[in-house]
């Protein structure tokens, strides 16, 4: 689903692709989402904290956290703000208890555009998996924007339960107001031969199992705008 304010943004959004050293890729999935415990906080009634990086540029912005119940697993959203009076505006689409690992505001990390008119938002989404969501800003809305993924760019579909996916990092950079660089890293444990030649230049075999299966490494980065 594209949210329909930036459908029109998305249709002639351009990316160059490229492979990303493996070296790095092994790098990113081993060291980038650490197996640690889960980050939880016990969230006052009306306490709504800022995340990580969560104030824009603009200062007028920002994103904090906020949930109910013990240790925030009840109701969990990331929040944009009105600053400095910090009063909600709206509940961000797609970070909640549904699909969110930590409720510890410091897991929430956000990337604002330059301009504070868009935004990343960066969150365990399992143990091993990090997830992107983009946001634009409009209107002090915020609207979610469904990016490309790599992975679909470069084997022609997304990811599935049958590709046992072990480790995902992807990243962001803003370049400018319209531009950002996206990374993709992603460790697979597989059984199909096939698989790895189907990624190409962007995947590799790292590692032969005894039980027959593969670790597969995945790594892509393009130039958005």
């Amino acid at each position: 689903m594209v949210i329909e304010p930036v459908k029109r943004q998305l249709r002639h959004m351009r990316m160059r692709l490229r492979a990303l050293p493996l070296i790095l890729s092994a790098l990113l999935a081993l060291g980038s989402v650490p197996a640690r415990a889960t980050d939880s906080h016990d969230y006052g009634k009306d306490e709504y904290v800022i995340i990580r990086d969560g104030m824009a540029p603009n200062k007028q912005l920002s994103l904090t956290a906020h949930a109910d119940g013990e240790g925030g697993v009840e109701n969990f959203h990331v929040w944009l703000m009105a600053e400095p009076a910090h009063q909600k505006i709206m509940a961000l689409d797609d970070i909640s208890s549904d699909n969110n690992l930590d409720t510890g505001p410091n897991a929430y990390h956000a990337q604002w555009r330059g301009d504070s008119r868009g935004v990343a938002v960066l969150f365990r989404h399992g143990r091993h998996e990090m997830q992107l969501n983009l946001y634009r800003i409009e209107g002090r809305r915020a609207y979610l924007v469904r990016g490309p993924s790599l992975f679909r760019q470069v084997i022609g579909r997304d990811v599935n339960d049958d590709d046992d996916l072990r480790r995902s990092v992807p990243q962001m950079e803003w370049k400018g107001s319209d531009r950002f660089v996206l990374r993709e890293s992603r460790l697979f444990k597989v059984s199909d031969a096939a698989f790895a030649p189907l990624l190409g230049a962007y995947g590799k075999v790292t590692d032969k199992l005894d039980d027959g299966a593969s670790m597969v490494a995945f790594s892509a980065e393009a130039d958005c705008g």
